[in-house]
């Protein structure tokens, strides 16, 4: 009934939104195997964008603001904007989905596994996991720390 967090927008999304976002990632990676010293410059923009559940937060809470703040100086019925405001946070909590999500996706907005996925492959492509393959008598604990260090690594 309740999907899970990760995949909430992107459930609720149509899937020809889906499939463009996946093409304009593919296409991202594809650039930077053909200029690989493009890739930490990339990275550094993926450290500055804003996921969907962001750009949701930010919005909801703008209009929130400015419905307390119209409805103080301005007329009273403006308090029910943050009202309508929270109920759709509400439902987007509970089914990954609420009106500006369709609008937001076909804006590009991603999802952060969405964004994790290219940061991953720039990462692959960079080399940051090439230390991860060790002979098989390393200690898990070192393999296990390696790992996480080449992940970690920028």
């Amino acid at each position: 009934m309740f999907p899970p967090s990760s995949q909430r927008a992107r459930r609720s999304s149509a899937e020809d939104v889906n499939r463009w976002i996946d093409l304009q990632t593919e296409g991202r990676v594809e650039n930077a195997a053909e200029q690989p010293d493009q890739i930490g410059q990339r990275l550094q923009y993926l450290d500055r964008e804003w996921d969907i559940e962001r750009m949701l937060e930010a919005n909801a809470a703008t209009l929130a603001l400015l419905g307390v703040a119209l409805g103080r100086w301005s007329d009273r019925r403006f308090f029910l904007l943050p009202a309508v405001v929270g109920g759709f946070l509400l439902q987007h909590a509970l089914q990954g989905w609420c009106p500006p999500v369709p609008i937001l996706r076909r804006l590009g907005f991603r999802t952060r596994s969405e964004i994790e996925r290219e940061r991953t492959a720039l990462k692959a492509l960079r080399g940051d996991f090439d230390q991860v393959h060790e002979p098989q008598s390393m200690a898990s604990v070192t393999k296990a720390r390696r790992a996480l260090s080449a992940a970690h690594a920028s």
